[in-house]
């Protein structure tokens, strides 16, 4: 008996596997399906960076947003063009800021 995965996978994942001798089912997802398995995937892919920081891990989370922009319609150019302009208008995290309270 097979290992069970239900999850998206990367392009080339079923073809690598049959490369190696190996079996596997796969099917397409309609856009519903592909937009919840994106969160899924996310969610995956934050929790192994948190349990092993690596740049590896980083780029399996920004693949998954790539991926999320192309279903808003937005190429990595434009998400990097997006990121720069709200950096911008609020800055980034260098300094390090901790909020702590404020008052009204």
């Amino acid at each position: 008996m097979g290992r069970r995965y239900d999850k998206l996978v990367r392009d080339e994942i079923p073809k690598l596997i049959r490369a190696s001798g190996g079996t596997c089912t796969v099917r397409v997802l309609d856009d519903r399906e592909y937009r919840q398995a994106l969160y899924a995937k996310l969610t995956e892919e934050t929790e192994e960076y948190l349990q092993e920081p690596s740049a590896e891990e980083l780029c399996d989370i920004l693949e998954v947003v790539y991926a999320l922009g192309a279903l808003e319609g937005l190429s990595p150019q434009q998400l990097e063009e997006q990121r720069v302009c709200i950096q911008q208008q609020r800055g980034g995290f260098d300094d390090r800021w901790y909020l702590v309270e404020t008052d009204p």
